[in-house]
């Protein structure tokens, strides 16, 4: 795959208000993984079980605080979503799935499928709203689509005439 097609976007300018609330709210969440390390950080992976707690927390946030960025300012958005698609379905078997069935360590006074549909809207959004730009792509007003019409540009002022 081309840088060419990687950045390639025919999605409306409306897009961005995906990437916004997409790109917000995971570098919002990665930098309170170092801003509040026991609630939101280490000491809620290794509450839930995660093994290497620290290290996972941490290189999460970096991920959720870099990607966030890349997807706010619509750079590489479909590159900067595959993370974070693996980091909502981590979240979601990790901490929520186990709701279905009454152990959940972040939880322990709820379980089953109202509390697991209650406590995970929030991965669930995030992870259709990172499909939904893999799939579409940054839209009008992005870096990508700025930099994919540079390149046509320049394609057709080179070519032989």
């Amino acid at each position: 795959m081309t840088l060419n097609q990687l950045t390639a976007t025919r999605a409306s300018g409306a897009v961005v208000l995906i990437r916004l609330y997409v790109g917000l709210i995971f570098a919002g969440e990665g930098i309170l993984k170092f801003v509040r390390p026991d609630a939101l950080g280490p000491g809620r992976f290794i509450k839930a079980g995660i093994p290497a707690g620290n290290l996972f927390a941490y290189l999460d946030g970096v991920f959720e605080i870099g990607c966030g960025l890349l997807i706010l300012a619509g750079l590489f958005t479909r590159l900067a979503t595959l993370p974070m698609i693996v980091d909502m379905l981590g979240a979601l078997g990790i901490t929520k799935v186990p709701l279905l069935w009454g152990h959940a360590p972040l939880y322990p006074k709820e379980g089953g499928f109202w509390d697991f549909f209650h406590e995970g809207r929030l991965e669930v959004a995030m992870l259709c709203g990172s499909v939904f730009l893999l799939v579409v792509g940054a839209g009008t007003f992005s870096l990508d689509a700025r930099m994919n019409r540079a390149e046509s540009a320049s394609r057709v002022s080179s070519a032989p005439v």
